[in-house]
């Protein structure tokens, strides 16, 4: 750990044999993750803010939220509207605060945060995660969330890493995603239903990405022999990136950059988002969460590059 004038506050620096992951203060945000060398997921500099969501965590809710608004319990919320062009609260709340370490080793680390209660979401809840290099190419990562206050909370989590393609272009990786159905969308990137997968947005089995355009959630995850679902993102050096989630998290969010404001951004990596419901949740119920007093919820998921 390093004291520095970076905008995302100190660094958590993590190695075990040739892998290296960078944690950092602002969001708990996973910055870098690389296995000899190599990058897994698409890096940022120490002294830049993240382009576009990289590594964040999305708590209590991942993606967008219809003009910032619900109704919970029978008490209608509103909350700041983060995403002004589309007229969306998006990701959560916890991206741009500092979290504390609790825990750490040479090979991992535990970052923890207690949210301040908003007039749009006056939950306390308290939040831990922890990353684990295990040596051999992979990073676990759990998290848990604890509703600490005295009634029941809305709640739902998900992640925002970009996988890298390599040195490689994007558009030359070939992409495979463990899903059976698509979520359309409107204008404002809002879900409109479910649908089977359309062809265009088909990669059960592995293809080459070419210049298909993403931003869109997949549902129906399927289960691989050891009961995760995976999506991999295979570059023209050979190597794999993937993303790997439990049965904790049900949902994925794929971005390929085209349309998001950070140029940085534009097809340069894509967003494997591992998600316990799609946009729009807290509105919908779908997928929703409801977090007792007391009660904690944790998800699993992880990096790996093969």
């Amino acid at each position: 750990m390093s004291n520095t004038a970076a905008p995302t506050g100190f660094q958590v620096t993590l190695r075990a044999s040739a892998d290296e992951a960078v944690i950092t203060e602002v969001g708990a945000t996973l910055r870098r993750f690389s296995s000899g060398g190599r990058d897994v997921i698409v890096p940022f500099g120490e002294h830049e803010l993240p382009p576009a969501s990289n590594g964040a965590v999305l708590v209590p809710w991942p993606n967008r939220l219809r003009d910032g608004q619900y109704t919970f319990e029978g008490v209608d919320r509103q909350l700041p509207l983060t995403e002004p062009q589309r007229g969306t609260a998006l990701h959560g709340l916890v991206a741009w605060e500092r979290w504390h370490i609790t825990a750490q080793d040479d090979a991992s680390a535990t970052l923890a945060l207690d949210t301040v209660p908003l007039p749009g979401y006056p939950f306390p809840l308290e939040v831990a995660i922890t990353y684990a290099l295990d040596g051999e190419g992979g990073l676990a990562i759990s998290l848990t969330t604890r509703n600490v206050g005295s009634s029941a909370a809305p709640y739902g989590v998900g992640f925002h890493p970009w996988l890298s393609p390599g040195t490689g272009s994007l558009d030359d990786a070939v992409l495979q995603l463990g899903a059976d159905s698509w979520i359309p969308t409107d204008d404002r990137l809002l879900p409109t239903g479910v649908e089977p997968l359309p062809e265009r947005f088909d990669f059960r089995e592995p293809r080459r990405l070419g210049d298909t355009a993403l931003d869109d959630a997949f549902v129906d995850a399927t289960r691989e022999a050891d009961g995760l679902s995976w999506l991999r993102l295979r570059g023209t050096d050979g190597r794999t990136a993937a993303v790997w989630m439990d049965g904790s998290l049900s949902c994925w969010q794929m971005c390929t950059g085209d349309h998001v404001a950070a140029e940085a951004a534009r097809r340069t990596g894509l967003a494997a988002e591992p998600m316990t419901c799609i946009a729009d949740a807290f509105r919908t119920g779908d997928d929703l969460i409801t977090l007792q007093p007391g009660e904690a919820h944790t998800v699993r998921w992880g990096l790996r590059l093969s």
